[in-house]
């Protein structure tokens, strides 16, 4: 018998039909004497994981045949919680109440029984087994209570104080903002206790706020020594052996496009017109020649897996050195690069593609801004001649690949972010919503264009890589977008699997319309999440087959893997061997990084909110007008036009009726007077409370 998991749980559904001791089990199963030691083990190992639940007796069961769900516990900060099962369940996740939590904790892995069905038609479930214990250390707010002192988690998702007596919080003093180790979980009538590792300071200090949200997230701010010490040897100034089998394109017109403070420049692109249309050259900093392959470079990158973005500072994947030096492209200097030179004809269709290693010299370092106004208004003081032609043909082949990518299915989402100004003392000085111009357009074209350049070349040459994966939206998610957008006279006639096509035609339709914003926001919600996989799935929003990240290597691992991968497959055919061992790596490579990037998504997230909060904190009391972006069964979350911020409007807050909440319509409906709120609708609201600690703002209808 093969004793895997899965064939174990296959024939345990068929020939075990209740629970079992295991020597019941060695029998039913067909377990012969050799393999009992290993099968008895075996089976210990899937109890412990969940998939087999250990029975009072010492008999073994299925959790689905027993009514059991194994799953994590997500918090909430009013004490009760949310089963996420390991395998998908039909009714979705499971409600946990305050009393049925048996001591878990928020990220804890459990086991939970289905009790019932609650009014909503949720399952409601009651943990009976906690298999493991996620949380070792908190990040959290220290109260004194006489000698003693109790810490409230900065994540409020954690619904348990944490004790700590006198002998374990390090001096920590009410209002400051400390680690500390767990030392008991919570039990039936007994809180958890803790101990005091490093106080972090006062909670109103600007950079304790930040640290306590890296500290919680379990965010690498500081590289190690070995890896500083490796960055700092690295050569700044390029050598013979640096400049050796690469093309010099250094006489080539190359620049740079980015954001006004953006320091890491890991792309540049230069364009010349053919016979039969367009000669594209997309040049990436060639860091992997500098962040050797399984060195503590490359360890520490792939750890990180990305580098995290918030508003006037950077936590780099990559040391300075590197990432603002050595592979940064600046301007009139030389620099190392990979080059996918792609070759399009007048229609924009790709005639031929070709990848080598490179030497470029940006001649120019534009902002988005400053290429948008050139595109727009001309170069008056004729301070670009040298390149304003080129980048009249670069915009003009951008439109013709921005067009056929739109007819071809990529969905165009318009949902504008917020762009959060900090002024000198570290004090946010105003939130605007982001620009978005025509420059933006035309590098994301050229940089979508080699992407999928260098997939069709990995996918030809049958090498495994990581792909950027999108898989379509989940049926019943589209479902109720149809519902919603009929309301609006908009109708997707296909089936409950639209084509991305399909979902475009519906953002055209609606372009310029009020309910434009809105039905952009929907959409994007009913969309499953990109990531990386080492299965080809194709990108559903792009409309892409094959795709892959290779821009951006200063700044996220996949690219840099990329990059390796593109260079070997250059130099040489991988062997079958090879690409056994190479799709094991890339799949652990494309897991651990999709996990970074969500951590990175969650960390900016959280600045986010900390600046929104902070800058508001101050205008208690001020009426805005706002658009509602989310409504929900506890209320209504509104967009307020002025200064680019959400907040929301509580239920309990509207005191003229009671109301219903309409999931599938996204509305609140007062039962007596039959008013209307929905998503989309113009609101006029005054700011009524600010917790920045909760990371919100309360807001009242005026």
């Amino acid at each position: 018998m093969k004793l895997s998991e899965g064939n174990i749980l296959k024939k345990m559904q068929s020939k075990a039909g209740r629970p079992m001791k295991v020597s019941e089990l060695v029998r039913a199963l067909g377990v012969s004497e050799v393999q009992r030691r290993e099968f008895r083990n075996q089976i210990k190992l899937m109890a412990e994981e969940g998939t087999l639940i250990r029975l009072r007796g010492g008999r073994y069961g299925l959790p689905s045949k027993m009514n059991l769900v194994t799953g994590v516990l997500h918090g909430h900060p009013n004490g009760y919680g949310f089963l996420i099962p390991d395998k998908e369940e039909p009714d979705g996740d499971i409600y946990i109440g305050p009393k049925s939590t048996s001591g878990a904790m928020h990220k804890d892995r459990v086991v939970a029984r289905i009790e019932s069905d609650s009014v909503t038609g949720r399952s409601e479930g009651r943990i009976i087994k906690i298999l493991e214990r996620s949380t070792t250390s908190l990040v959290g707010l220290f109260e004194q209570f006489d000698k003693d002192g109790w810490v409230v988690p900065i994540d409020n998702k954690y619904f348990y104080d944490i004790f700590i007596s006198s002998k374990n919080k390090l001096k920590a003093k009410s209002g400051q903002v400390v680690v500390i180790d767990i030392i008991s979980y919570p039990e039936k009538h007994k809180p958890p206790t803790g101990k005091v590792t490093e106080i972090l300071g006062h909670s109103n200090d600007p950079k304790v706020e930040l640290n306590s949200i890296f500290r919680k997230l379990g965010t690498r701010i500081d590289f190690p020594i070995n890896v500083l010490d490796q960055a700092k040897k690295i050569n700044a100034t390029l050598n013979e052996t640096d400049l050796k089998n690469r093309r010099d394109l250094t006489d080539w017109t190359t620049f740079t496009i980015d954001g006004e403070t953006a320091k890491d420049f890991d792309d540049a692109v230069s364009l010349e017109l053919t016979d039969v249309g367009f000669k594209l050259g997309v040049h990436i900093a060639d860091v992997s020649h500098f962040v050797i392959k399984n060195s503590a470079l490359d360890k520490e990158a792939l750890e990180r897996g990305t580098s995290i973005y918030f508003p006037n500072e950077v936590i780099p994947m990559l040391p300075f050195e590197l990432s603002n030096d050595i592979c940064s492209l600046k301007p009139n200097v030389k620099r190392l690069t990979l080059t996918a030179l792609i070759y399009f004809d007048r229609d924009g269709k790709v005639v031929n593609s070709e990848f080598f290693n490179s030497i470029i010299k940006s001649c120019t370092r534009f902002t988005y801004t400053e290429v948008a106004n050139l595109l727009e208004k001309g170069d008056a003081e004729k301070k670009y001649t040298a390149v304003i032609d080129t980048l009249k043909n670069m915009y003009r082949l951008s439109k013709i690949l921005r067009k056929n990518r739109f007819i071809s299915g990529s969905v165009d989402f318009q949902v504008p972010e917020p762009e959060i100004h900090i002024n000198s003392e570290g004090k946010v000085e105003q939130i605007i919503k982001a620009q978005h111009n025509l420059a933006h357009e035309l590098i994301e074209e050229f940089m979508l264009a080699a992407n999928q350049a260098v997939a069709r070349h990995l996918f030809e040459q049958k090498v495994p890589y990581i792909h950027r994966t999108h898989e379509s939206p989940n049926e019943n998610k589209i479902i109720d977008f149809k519902k919603f957008v009929a309301s609006f006279g908009l109708h997707l006639h296909s089936t409950n699997q639209p084509s991305s096509i399909d979902l475009q035609n519906i953002l055209g339709k609606v372009r310029g319309r009020p309910e434009e914003r809105v039905v952009n926001t929907l959409l994007l919600r009913t969309m499953k999440k990109a990531r990386y996989s080492q299965k080809d799935s194709g990108h559903f929003c792009l409309g892409f087959q094959h795709y892959t990240h290779f821009t951006s290597p200063i700044r996220r691992y996949p690219d840099l893997a990329t990059h390796w991968l593109l260079k070997t497959s250059l130099d040489r055919k991988f062997s079958t061997h090879e690409k056994k061992i190479l799709a094991k790596e890339m799949e652990e490579i494309a897991e651990h990084s999709t996990h970074k990037e969500v951590k990175a998504t969650e960390v900016e997230r959280e600045i986010k909110g900390l600046r929104c909060t902070q800058y508001m904190a101050d205008k208690i009391g001020k009426s805005f007008t706002g658009i509602i972006v989310s409504v929900t069964q506890f209320g209504l979350f509104v967009e307020l036009s002025e200064v680019f911020v959400e907040g929301l409007i509580h239920i309990s807050s509207l005191r003229d009726d009671y109301y219903i909440y309409l999931e599938q319509e996204h509305k609140l409906k007062g039962q007596r007077q039959h008013k209307v709120y929905k998503i989309g609708d113009t609101v006029k609201v005054r700011v009524s409370k600010v917790d920045i600690s909760l990371r919100r703002i309360d807001l009242v209808l005026i």
